[in-house]
């Protein structure tokens, strides 16, 4: 790239006039051989850089100030930064159902934890459990099986207490009568299932003796039973993630009811604990003392902070879970984060409020939710606005050189000038931060070449 090379343009053709003409000749040869070159490569420059490209220099001109630089071997990544909200994520309303006068509530702010009360209902504690299914019927008969049974065993081994051993799974149980509901039909059996054949003689809810066995067929349905009249016992196999009311758990039951203040029955009915997925942050209170238990009492989150960023619906499919994400905070500083969640409800446009505060018939967005790293590193805010930023696209072990050495050719395309003063066509990839990645004979880590100042 010499000087007074016109400055709009370079061409591989300009060459000293005081060059012999043979010489002259030879060159010419060599610049449409590199302007064939050229040509194939025009358009090799990825889409995703054009967004962002940097003008390239033109060749330097008179009294231009230039130096050289080394092509380097290196990982490019373009990153789309967005705002989101740093926060305890998504609340949720918790609706209470135990029947009875609310006696005491947590303040907001406070964290609950396993085994904890979260409120009193008629001056007895309703304490939280961690599990995905909350108890929808009375636990109160030995033999029931099901999920929530298993909830209610793990959460007492969690918090110490020997519940015993349970049955394994595919043990047939024989499973108590279910008490007559009012109008005379008896519930259904666990799972909704087909009533199965009564095991004569049985009723006892103990695992059933021998090999185990598949459940008896059913038989066929039968008319509703005579109000106050219980239904006949029923078999029902135990399966993976199936807990059953043994004497064991039914002694254990008795003895975290002695410790937490409740009576000691044994049993546990709907609502005497709430199940939720783990621990929460206690958030607006929806309720007051003197008011019914079984509505809506409070908003609860998760404990752990994290951002949640609304996005549109058109990018989100680019945002994997597990992507790793850069974090700007408040105060400068920087914090790496993991996508937790891509979300698959759409917001905005018919009235609902984004996650960074777009009011009712905003922009239609998908929520996107960060973890964040090292939980420390946010320990000063409770609420903030955020940047995160997210790699869109990655180009990994490429040369790449600074974008002001991109050298413009008269007849498209680019170019690099070597040190010594010859052009190199290249094909440009990827434009990331100041740096675009190059191809070109010749063209290796370490080669010399000339960029603008």
């Amino acid at each position: 790239m010499a000087a007074g090379t016109d400055a709009g343009n370079a061409d591989i053709d300009d060459v000293p006039a005081t060059e012999p003409p043979s010489r002259r000749t030879r060159r010419r040869r060599v610049a449409v051989i590199v302007a064939l070159a050229v040509t194939v490569g025009i358009g090799a420059a990825s889409a995703v850089g054009l967004s962002s490209r940097q003008k390239p220099h033109a060749a330097a001109s008179s009294g231009a100030q230039v130096h050289t630089v080394a092509v380097v071997k290196t990982d490019l990544s373009n990153t789309q930064t967005m705002s989101g909200t740093l926060g305890f994520g998504t609340a949720q309303t918790l609706t209470g159902a135990k029947q009875g006068i609310i006696t005491a509530l947590p303040a907001a702010g406070t964290t609950v934890t396993r085994g904890q009360q979260l409120y009193r209902v008629n001056d007895q504690p309703v304490p939280l459990f961690y599990g995905g299914t909350p108890l929808f019927r009375p636990l109160d008969k030995p033999g029931l099986v099901g999920r929530d049974v298993q909830v209610v065993a793990s959460n007492l081994q969690a918090l110490g207490y020997d519940v015993g051993t349970q049955p394994k799974v595919g043990t047939v149980i024989t499973q108590p009568a279910a008490d007559p509901a009012p109008g005379g039909s008896a519930p259904p059996p666990k799972d909704g299932g087909g009533t199965a054949a009564p095991a004569a003689g049985s009723g006892t809810g103990a695992p059933s003796g021998g090999p185990t066995r598949a459940p008896a067929a059913p038989t066929a349905p039968t008319s509703p039973t005579t109000a106050g009249t219980p239904a006949a016992p029923t078999q029902t196999t135990v399966e993976s993630g199936d807990g059953v009311v043994t004497d064991s758990l039914i002694a254990a039951i008795k003895r975290w009811q002695k410790a937490v203040g409740l009576p000691q029955t044994g049993s546990l009915g709907i609502g005497d604990v709430v199940v939720l997925p783990g621990a929460v942050r206690i958030g607006a209170l929806q309720t007051q003392l003197g008011e019914q238990g079984a509505e809506a009492l409070m908003s609860v989150t998760p404990t752990d902070k994290v951002v949640t960023v609304p996005v549109d619906p058109a990018n989100v499919g680019s945002i994997k879970q597990g992507d790793k994400v850069t974090i700007s905070l408040p105060d400068s500083s920087t914090t790496p984060g993991t996508v937790s969640g891509v979300g698959t409800a759409v917001k905005g446009n018919a009235g609902s409020n984004s996650a960074a505060g777009a009011g009712p018939g905003g922009p239609p967005t998908v929520d996107v939710t960060v973890a964040i790293d090292d939980p420390s590193t946010v320990k000063n805010f409770d609420s903030a606005t955020v940047q995160v930023a997210f790699v869109s696209a990655t180009a990994t072990g490429v040369l790449a050189v600074p974008v002001g050495a991109l050298l413009a050719l008269s007849g498209g395309g680019y170019a690099l000038q070597l040190q010594g003063g010859g052009l190199v066509a290249v094909q440009t990839g990827m434009f990331a931060k100041g740096m675009v990645a190059i191809t070109g004979n010749g063209i290796a880590a370490g080669t010399q070449v000339v960029t603008a100042a």
